[in-house]
């Protein structure tokens, strides 16, 4: 489902990703670790064509980014669901609105769309919300809205980057319940976090870490991990 080969990225002289490789399949979940700057939401924004490819491969659900033309890009995103860090709502929208929107984009029919915003914001604690303007909520209820919108679609891949940061630990408990549900569906997961608590409770995750650009740590075989001693990119440049 994710198929990523020798990608490196940089930003003028700064290697945000350096050479990093990792498969994954559908249904596999991975939690993606590592201090600030370290270069999880380039990766992040890589995945759903936020950012050209420069060095190396990838794939995702079955399409080639370094060939996908920007008229294709919207294809892409209809697979793949994104929680952004910032959340990128609408506030002059109400709950509904912001959630139905990608259903909307995709055309499908009133009545679908209503089924299923009412079912995601009943599983988030939104149901009471949806009539209200985005910028009247509070910070994690707006997350809360990030996160339901990257649902709503069902996406084959789910991409979140530090979507618990603004919750309270009950929460955000129970929205990791809500991506191993789609998990369970299928959906291949990859969940960026700080959270160790999180991951302690889910330890049969897979765990990818990432410092300074490169991947140093990973617990199953899909991933090569950057050892002391290898030629990395900033001894290329």
């Amino acid at each position: 489902m994710i198929q990523v080969r020798h990608l490196s990225h940089n930003f003028g002289s700064h290697w945000a990703l350096k050479d990093c490789t990792f498969s994954l399949e559908k249904g596999d979940f991975v939690f993606l670790s590592g201090p600030s700057g370290a270069g999880k939401t380039t990766l992040l924004r890589l995945l759903y064509a936020g950012l050209p490819i420069q060095r190396g491969e990838v794939q995702v659900a079955d399409m080639n980014l370094k060939k996908l033309s920007p008229a294709k890009v919207p294809l892409l995103r209809r697979q793949v669901g994104v929680v952004f860090q910032d959340f990128k709502i609408l506030p002059e929208r109400s709950v509904q609105q912001n959630i139905a929107l990608p259903l909307e984009i995709r055309g499908l029919a009133a009545q679908h769309i209503e089924r299923r915003v009412r079912a995601v914001s009943r599983a988030l604690g939104l149901d009471g919300r949806l009539k209200l303007r985005c910028g009247e909520l509070s910070g994690g209820e707006q997350q809360r809205v990030a996160i339901a919108r990257a649902f709503v679609v069902n996406p084959k891949v789910l991409l979140a980057d530090e979507p618990t940061g603004n919750l309270d630990p009950e929460l955000s408990y129970r929205l990791m319940e809500l991506f191993k549900q789609f998990q369970a569906y299928g959906a291949t997961v990859l969940f960026a976090t700080h959270s160790t608590e999180l991951m302690r409770r889910h330890p049969g995750a897979y765990v990818m870490r990432i410092e300074d650009g490169m991947i140093t740590e990973a617990n199953w075989p899909g991933a090569r991990v950057f050892r002391e001693g290898e030629t990395d990119m900033r001894r290329r440049t």
